[in-house]
């Protein structure tokens, strides 16, 4: 599903990843974890197509990332979720509006953009919510938001950086399990964190970084 080979990312003289080999099989769930610049955030990005790594190649699905056109990009990146720490939602944008974007950008038809955004809403426990403003919700409504959008249009990747960075504990244990059920469901799944709590009594495959490198 996803191949990466001897990648190093430079931004100026500083190196944020150095000769990552990494392969991510389809269906699976991976944890990406390590400390604060460790370059979490730069793997994910790159597996995601928002900017080319210095040297090395990315595939996905067996298609190289350095090697097709931008439309083909934008098409591929359709097949794939993120999900920010930060949420970056639309505050000017209700609910349902933000979470129907990536379909309304594929251009589905309006019946089922509503269909659609409506059953997702639902399996993450906001139907009652999808008239609000994303400032009337609390950080973890947010974050489930922000996840129903990710994954509305039934990604193949799923990649979330630092998802529960700002929640507490209970809404954190729910939000694992919301990404479980998606991974069970056959999305492959990747998951940046630097929560030790997250990684504990966890059966999925743990990959640490440290400087820009696979360290265990």
């Amino acid at each position: 599903m996803i191949q990466i080979y001897h990648v190093s990312k430079f931004f100026g003289a500083n190196e944020a990843l150095s000769e990552l080999n990494l392969r991510v099989r389809k269906g699976e769930f991976v944890f990406i974890t390590g400390p604060s610049g460790a370059g979490k955030t730069t793997l994910l990005r790159l597996i995601f197509g928002a900017g080319d790594p210095t040297r090395g190649q990315i595939l996905i699905n067996g298609i190289n990332l350095s090697r097709i056109s931008g439309s083909k990009l934008d098409l591929l990146r359709r097949k794939m979720g993120f999900v920010f720490q930060d949420f970056k939602l639309l505050n000017s944008r209700i609910v349902s509006q933000n979470v129907s974007l990536a379909l309304e950008v594929a251009g589905d038809r309006r019946s089922l953009i509503r269909k659609k955004t409506h059953q997702i809403l639902r399996a993450v426990g906001l139907e009652s919510k999808e008239q609000s403003f994303p400032l009337q919700l609390s950080g973890g409504e947010q974050q489930r938001v922000a996840i129903a959008r990710a994954i509305v249009n039934e990604p193949l990747i799923l990649l979330a950086d630092e998802p529960t960075g700002n929640l507490d504990p209970d809404i954190t244990r729910e939000i694992m399990i919301l990404f479980r059920s998606i991974n069970l469901r056959g999305t492959t799944v990747i998951v940046a964190t630097h929560n030790k709590e997250l990684l504990k009594n966890t059966d999925q495959r743990i990959v640490i970084l440290n400087r820009g490198k696979i360290v265990e």
